[in-house]
């Protein structure tokens, strides 16, 4: 069981683990396999109901292309450029929507690892 003077702090990762695991378009079922444990696991993680250990954080820095820290909150956030999306992303974007989620996922995951590419190669263009 959680102390109370831990639960703020676990909520607020629980909370960052499912902005996460949500960005890439993965299910809880999805997670869990990813990272070997239970979908009761990471249910229990999201919502603070159990600590994550730093093996299962270790797994998740790597699954979603981050650092420990950033996933802890101990980095600095990343600055997001503000602003409206250009017509063309916009119309992307609805076209994504328009996707089935399976199709969605599939074309996240293939824009993770654009991004992964581009993080190995210095980010060079």
């Amino acid at each position: 069981m959680i102390k109370q003077e831990s639960r703020a702090y676990f909520q607020a990762l629980g909370a960052h683990v499912t902005a996460l695991r949500k960005s890439r378009g993965m299910t809880q079922a999805e997670l869990a396999r990813a990272i070997g444990v239970s979908q009761q696991a990471v249910f229990a993680y999201e919502l603070a109901q159990r600590r994550i250990s730093v093996l299962v954080l270790a797994k998740l820095a790597r699954i979603f292309s981050t650092s420990v820290e950033d996933i802890v909150g101990l980095s600095k956030p990343i600055r997001v450029r503000k602003g409206r999306l250009s017509p063309r992303c916009m119309r992307h974007a609805e076209r994504l929507q328009a996707l089935s989620k399976t199709q969605q996922r599939f074309v996240i995951r293939i824009i993770d690892v654009l991004e992964d590419s581009n993080r190995g190669h210095g980010e060079a263009r």
